[in-house]
């Protein structure tokens, strides 16, 4: 069952890939930095900006529409040297954004994060489970990690003020 790995475990299945071997941990489990950028009820673009003292955008690796669900495969990249900065997938529901939100969805360049700021969209983030990774090939690449190392990361979801799932994200962070 890959459920706590949603929607990342689509693109695997899809990509006909094996799963890296992924577990549940407790936040207590996560060493720092880790625990501060991923054990909060933020959004992951603005920690990330903090943290990292520059915008991010992001790179999509894949892409699947289906009618209002909109799901990609993406790296997140410091806007000022482009390394990456989170490796990682998310399914929208389109028909909850406003047509200006979901057009910038649409392009590929902006992060969701800053998207709903941008937009003024109430929300709200919440972690459904924290995950320890060893990451396979295709996150070593992405993340361009020289060998495989233990990574750390989070499935979250992100409601509007109605309650609504917005998205439901994984978002694995680099050494």
């Amino acid at each position: 069952m890959s459920d706590f790995i949603f929607p990342l475990s689509e693109f695997y299945s899809r990509a006909g890939l094996p799963l890296p071997r992924i577990e549940i941990i407790a936040a207590s489990a996560i060493p720092a930095p880790y625990r501060a950028l991923l054990d909060h009820h933020n959004d992951m673009t603005p920690t990330l900006e903090q943290f990292h003292g520059c915008e991010i955008w992001i790179h999509a690796l894949g892409r699947e529409q289906r009618e209002d669900s909109y799901s990609r495969e993406v790296i997140l990249c410091r806007a000022d040297n482009d390394s990456p900065v989170e490796f990682g997938a998310i399914r929208l529901e389109l028909n909850l954004f406003p047509a200006a939100a979901r057009a910038q969805i649409l392009e590929e360049h902006m992060p969701l994060g800053r998207i709903l700021r941008d937009h003024g969209i109430v929300h709200s983030t919440r972690a459904l489970h924290f995950l320890r990774i060893e990451p396979d090939e295709l996150i070593c690449r992405s993340l361009r990690l020289a060998a495989p190392v233990t990574l750390y990361g989070r499935q979250a979801v992100i409601c509007n003020a109605e309650q609504q799932p917005l998205s439901r994200v994984v978002e694995i962070l680099p050494p």
